[in-house]
This record gives C-alpha cells, sequence and structure tokens, in this order.
C-alpha cells in the first residue's frame, strides 16, 4: 500500500490560522488550517499529491469492502485558473496554481527552515512560503463522501508579499523620521 502521507515542495501559504483553532461556522468543530497554492509547474509534488489521493481512496476501499466510492469524489484540491467550489473565482495569487486547504483539530508542527520550533504567530502568514506535511484520506459522514487531507507540520522558508493585511519589516521602521525631533512635542 502506497503512503497517503506526503511532504510538498515550496508552496505559498493562504489564509493561515495555525497558531489558535477557529471554527468556520458556529456549528463546525474548531481547526487549525491553512489553504497551499502549488504552482502547476512543481510536477514532483504534484505526482505526489496524486498518488497519496490514490493510496486514500485504496486504504478506503480495503476497511469498506464493498462499498464504493462516488465517481465524482468531492476533492479538496482544486484548480486555481477555476472556480471556487463555493462559486466565483480564485485570486490572482491562484493563477497557473492548485489549491488545496488542509485542516486539522491538533495542533500542527510548526518550524523555521532550520527546523527549529516557531513561536510568533506573526511570522507566519498569509502570503510566506514553505512547506506542508499533509496526510490524504476519505471520509465518509452522514452520506458525504470526498477525499480530503490533513495537516500535520508546516515550514517557513521565507517570507512573500503579504495577501491580506500587512507584515510590518524592519526596513519599514527606516523612513525620513528623526526621533529626537519629537522629544519636545509632548
Amino acid at each position: 500500500m502506497s503512503k497517503t502521507q506526503i511532504t510538498t515542495g515550496k508552496v505559498r501559504f493562504s489564509y493561515v490560522n495555525i497558531f489558535e483553532p477557529k471554527a468556520v461556522t458556529a456549528d463546525s468543530p474548531v481547526k487549525y488550517s491553512v489553504t497551499l497554492i502549488i504552482p502547476k509547474s512543481d510536477k514532483k509534488t504534484l505526482a505526489k499529491i496524486e498518488a497519496a489521493m490514490n493510496a486514500a481512496k485504496e486504504q478506503f476501499k480495503s476497511k469498506n469492502p464493498g462499498k464504493k466510492l462516488p465517481k465524482n469524489l468531492k476533492t479538496t484540491l482544486h484548480d486555481g485558473d477555476g472556480e471556487r467550489p463555493n462559486g466565483g473565482d480564485f485570486g490572482p495569487e491562484c493563477e497557473n496554481s492548485m489549491v488545496i486547504t488542509v485542516s486539522s483539530t491538533k495542533k500542527p508542527v510548526v518550524v523555521y527552515a532550520d527546523k527549529t520550533p516557531m513561536t510568533e504567530p506573526l511570522e507566519l502568514y498569509s502570503g510566506c512560503y514553505g512547506r506542508a506535511i499533509i496526510n490524504f484520506y476519505v471520509y465518509d459522514t452522514s452520506g458525504s463522501v470526498g477525499l480530503t487531507a490533513g495537516l500535520n507540520g508546516i515550514m517557513k522558508l521565507e517570507d512573500g508579499e503579504p495577501l491580506a493585511g500587512g507584515v510590518v519589516t524592519d526596513e519599514d521602521w527606516d523612513d525620513d523620521f528623526d526621533d529626537d525631533d519629537f522629544d519636545d512635542m509632548f
């Protein structure tokens, strides 16, 4: 049986919710989550995802003999050049990419590129780049059957242009003000 867990290549993070779990709706469970934007040019990661998805399907079939998966199995992997599952277009940051949202009820491991733990929530934001460890599985709840992935870990590789809000860097403080000019103002 093939592996259902993979480690991605370099992806862009969006909708980062890693340090505090949140509920999508009032009656849904709280989860940690992130959306991964995977360039279509990253054939290696996309091949790993396809193999893990197939392994998850086979694992489901072996645990549920005689149960068939729907021909149009719902999945959390989407074409960023297409339409969102709930309608509307993906943002321009998703062009030429595949998009997958992954979540977990358990806090994922979050590290820097040197594998030291990340504890500062503002360091990981929508727009930065990194890698993720995700595990694919088929769910069958309340008559809804689909293929999704759980989030096990995140590694931040580098900063990027924020997709929402803003990130303040040390360079942002390098402006044309002289802090001594403010002394007699207060």
